[in-house]
């Protein structure tokens, strides 16, 4: 769909479990000819690091085998992206696997550690700040000094930064206030690096979609039916009559957008904070 991505190398962040967003994402991202590098942390580790959470070593691997049969050129790399110093292996581990890197997709986040605002523990609150805004920073940040050290692609520019926000970065909601302030943050931090790196022919962009069911999110609509005293079918209702377009995301809806502003159409788009939202969320 994009041919001027062929060839182009990028990382996806948190991309190694099995119906994610970061698969999805990376799927995408590899039918369009683009060399990938799939991170994920690659360990459980306990109530801040459960299974339906994170990806582990073995599901990482076998979700870019399952890519590969799309485009061989794929490669995992398991890093903490709370700990800089991971997360610049990572990005080194791309340029050394590849050549160069085009592409950073900020899709690793906590989308888990739920609850009444009162009832949060500092490791809570830092868990989920550490990974979704700090992470996103410390890849940027690495991913930058690569992009400026490479041309400029005639019709394209030098680099492309697309995070993944969340409906989570326009609006608030119960029970999930950690998750909130690091998806504004990560829009503030997206605005602010577009404005910078402008000059250098980098876009800097956001996707905010709505609730997606992925495997994740099928955990997500069981707290918060609990958490309302509805059924699931009931939460599930409720959310699709606010939905303009009457049904809940699809990971590939967020996926699509990606590769959008990944592609040479997008090249005068950035700072923006995308709504991939059916028409939920409007500013």
């Amino acid at each position: 769909m994009y041919p001027d991505l062929e060839g182009k190398v990028a990382i996806v962040t948190g991309a190694g479990r099995r119906k994610g967003l970061g698969e999805a994402i990376a799927r995408k991202l590899a039918e369009d000819g683009i060399r990938l590098v799939i991170h994920d942390l690659g360990r459980v580790e306990g109530d801040m690091a459960p299974a339906h959470g994170v990806g582990s070593t073995d599901e990482m691997a076998a979700v870019a085998d399952d890519i590969r049969r799309i485009n061989p050129e794929v490669a995992t790399f398991q890093a903490d992206m709370r700990e800089e110093a991971q997360v610049e292996a990572l990005v080194a581990y791309a340029v050394e696997r590849f050549g160069r890197l085009d592409i950073l997709v900020n899709n690793a986040g906590v989308g888990y550690l739920f609850g009444p605002l009162v009832d949060a523990t500092q490791e809570m609150w830092d868990t989920v700040l550490n990974v979704n805004l700090r992470g996103a920073f410390f890849a940027t940040k690495y991913a930058v000094r690569q992009m400026l050290k490479q041309e400029v692609h005639a019709g394209w520019g030098r680099g492309r930064i697309v995070s993944i926000g969340s409906r989570g970065s326009k609006s608030g909601s119960a029970l999930t206030s950690s998750y909130i302030a690091s998806k504004h943050g990560l829009v503030g931090l997206t605005r602010s690096a577009a404005i910078e790196l402008g000059p250098q022919e980098i876009t800097v962009n956001a996707v905010c979609p709505n609730h997606v069911t992925t495997g994740l999110g099928g955990w997500q609509n069981e707290f918060m039916a609990k958490a309302r005293g509805q059924t699931l079918d009931d939460y599930m209702a409720a959310m699709r009559g606010r939905i303009p377009l009457g049904r809940v995301g699809e990971p590939s809806d967020t996926a699509n957008a990606c590769a959008f502003l990944c592609s040479g159409q997008a090249r005068y788009i950035t700072g923006e904070a995308m709504n991939v939202s059916g028409g939920e969320e409007m500013h």
